[in-house]
C-alpha cells in the first residue's frame, strides 16, 4: 500500500465534512432508496461523487465499493479498493443529530490497510493503518480492558433480544449511537467497551472501523468470530462483535449454543 493512502483518506473526509457542513440543518433534499435500503439526501450525493472523483483520480487502479454508487463487478478484480460511505448515519444527518461520520477506507486482498472516520459536526478525525496503532485527532487511543459483567455496550435494542443469544443475553449496560462506524470508533477511544450488531452489515459501514478498533487493542470479528474479508461480492458481513479481548471473547461464548 503507498504509504499516503491513510493521508489521501483523511483529507477527502475533511473535504466530505465541508460538504456535509454545508447541507447540515439546512433541510437537504431527501428521497427514500428502493427495496426498504432508507434515505438517502442530496447530500449523500454530493459527497459521494466528490469522493469518487478525487479518490480514483488520486488511485486510477483502484476499485470502488460505496454505498451510494450502483455496484460493479469490476471491483472483485482490483488489488486495492476503495470502501466508503459518504454519510454514515443519514438519518441522524436528516434529523439534525451531530453524530453522524464519513467511513473510508482501502482494503487489498480482503484486509483494510487505511482508514478514516470524520464526524465533521464534531471534528472528530479517527485514522488507522496496519502496525501504526489508532488516533483521534492525532492522539493515540485504545480499547478498554472491561469484562463482560457491567460493560457498557453499544448495541440497538433488537440486539439483545433472548433469542439471539444462546448462552444468555449478556450482562451488560446498553447504549446506542446512530452511526455503525462511530459505535466502532467510540469503542477504539474507549469510551464505551464494546459493540455489538447480529444482523448482517454492510462493509461501507465497518470497514474503516474495524481496522480503528484492531488498532487500538482491540478484537473484531463477525458473530461467529471469523475475521472480516471485505470487497466480497454481496458486500456484506454476518454482523459485528467488537471490544477488548475479554468482552469479545465473552460476547461470543454468549453467542454460541451451550
Amino acid at each position: 500500500m503507498p504509504e499516503n493512502d491513510l493521508a489521501l483518506l483523511i483529507g477527502a473526509a475533511r473535504d466530505a465534512g465541508r460538504i456535509a457542513a454545508r447541507h447540515f440543518g439546512q433541510a437537504p433534499a431527501t428521497w427514500d432508496k428502493s427495496a426498504g435500503a432508507g434515505p438517502v439526501t442530496e447530500a449523500d450525493l454530493e459527497i459521494d461523487r466528490m469522493l469518487r472523483a478525487e479518490l480514483t483520480a488520486a488511485r486510477p487502479g483502484y476499485g470502488w465499493l460505496s454505498e451510494e454508487t450502483p455496484d460493479s463487478a469490476d471491483r472483485l478484480d482490483a488489488r486495492r479498493v476503495f470502501i466508503v460511505d459518504p454519510i454514515d448515519g443519514t438519518r441522524a444527518f436528516i434529523d439534525g443529530s451531530r453524530a453522524f461520520a464519513h467511513s473510508l477506507a482501502v482494503a487489498e486482498a480482503g484486509r483494510v490497510v487505511a482508514a478514516a472516520v470524520y464526524l465533521p459536526m464534531l471534528d472528530l478525525m479517527f485514522e488507522a493503518a496496519p502496525g501504526t496503532g489508532a488516533r483521534l485527532n492525532d492522539a493515540p487511543i485504545s480499547v478498554t480492558g472491561a469484562t463482560l459483567d457491567g460493560a457498557d455496550l453499544l448495541a440497538a435494542r433488537p440486539q439483545l433480544d433472548p433469542a439471539l443469544w444462546p448462552g444468555g443475553v449478556p450482562p451488560v449496560t446498553r447504549h446506542h449511537r446512530p452511526s455503525l462506524a462511530y459505535r466502532l470508533c467510540l469503542v477504539a477511544q474507549g469510551r464505551f467497551d464494546g459493540m455489538v450488531t447480529l444482523r448482517d452489515a454492510w462493509e461501507w459501514d465497518i470497514a474503516a472501523g474495524s481496522l480503528i478498533v484492531a488498532e487500538a487493542g482491540g478484537q473484531v470479528s463477525d458473530r461467529t468470530g471469523a475475521a472480516f474479508r471485505f470487497n466480497s461480492p454481496r458486500a456484506l458481513q454476518p454482523g459485528v462483535v467488537a471490544g477488548g479481548a475479554a468482552l469479545h471473547s465473552g460476547l461470543l461464548a454468549r453467542l454460541r449454543p451451550g
